[in-house]
């Protein structure tokens, strides 16, 4: 039997929990323009049964002038509390294509406390595919207590990148895709320089998944090892705005890597400096 990892679910195994007391679905679909989706829009269309939608661009560290910043954990926890969310709660994320922008999410309820959390092998466009419930019903879950127990050595701020691009103390593995690492495409934000942090590599997010599908144990650490990355390493993880750096993060650890960090501002705050090392080119 080829190993998957233990941080995703199935669709069968979702499906046949649907109303569990202690089972929370959570929609964390979000889009880039070029894909030309309405995260909300189709959440309101049909929706897993008992799923709560949770909104990427809203639940961000208010003042904060980088996108998908990471809310402080009084923030998370507000937040989560009234998504009906708890710390004990078995949570699986979801977004539309799977293995997208998900794992960002199952990040983010793993450093701030929660337990048991699962990514939903497929995704949302899987799961309709094979003809599943979907509901438009609103998901009334009663007030979560979410108390969130933040592990602040899990994120990377800007100072600290600078200090590990400089030192080489750590591997950094990038999520985007080969133009925009290499400096060949143009960034889609304005006012983004092109290329990639000196040191980096590059782990294109859809390397890691097939139709939606997280790649097996043994596929992803080729990959991550093809990339030259030492798969037992430190590792940062980083992308545009540091949602599918998640993605990498997932991986590395579902082949038993603990040593995972993930640079929160990514390329929108590193790409929009004028004083920080931009290398192009293949890493």
């Amino acid at each position: 039997m080829t190993e998957k990892s233990a941080f995703v679910v199935s669709a069968d195994w979702l499906e046949q929990r649907l109303g569990k007391e202690n089972l929370r679905i959570v929609d964390a679909s979000w889009y880039l323009p070029v894909q030309e989706r309405n995260a909300r829009a189709e959440y309101d269309d049909g929706h897993i049964p008992g799923s709560v939608f949770f909104d990427q661009d809203v639940i961000v560290e208010p003042g904060v002038d980088l996108p998908h910043a990471l809310p402080s954990p009084a923030v998370f926890s507000d937040h989560a509390s009234k998504l009906g969310l708890s710390n004990s709660d078995t949570i699986v994320v979801c977004d539309g294509p799977g293995m997208f922008t998900a794992p960002r999410i199952w990040w983010m309820l793993r450093v701030m406390g929660a337990k048991s959390v699962f990514v939903l092998d497929g995704g949302i466009d899987g799961w309709r595919g094979s003809g599943r419930p979907l509901t438009t019903d609103i998901s009334n879950h009663a007030a979560g207590t979410f108390t969130a127990e933040f592990d602040e050595t899990a994120a990377v701020r800007l100072n600290e990148m600078r200090e590990i691009v400089r030192d080489r103390t750590s591997q950094i593995a990038d999520a985007r895709g080969a133009g925009r690492f290499t400096g060949e495409d143009a960034e889609p934000r304005e006012g983004m320089r092109s290329g990639h942090m000196p040191g980096a590599r590059n782990i294109p997010v859809f390397s890691l998944s097939e139709n939606g599908h997280l790649k097996t144990v043994r596929e992803l650490r080729e990959i991550i090892e093809a990339a030259g990355i030492d798969a037992s390493g430190p590792v940062v993880t980083t992308c545009g705005s540091g949602v599918t750096a998640a993605v990498i993060t997932l991986a590395l650890q579902s082949i038993g890597n603990d040593q995972t960090r993930l640079y929160d501002g990514s390329w929108s705050e590193w790409g929009a400096l004028d004083d920080t090392p931009v290398a192009t080119g293949d890493a």
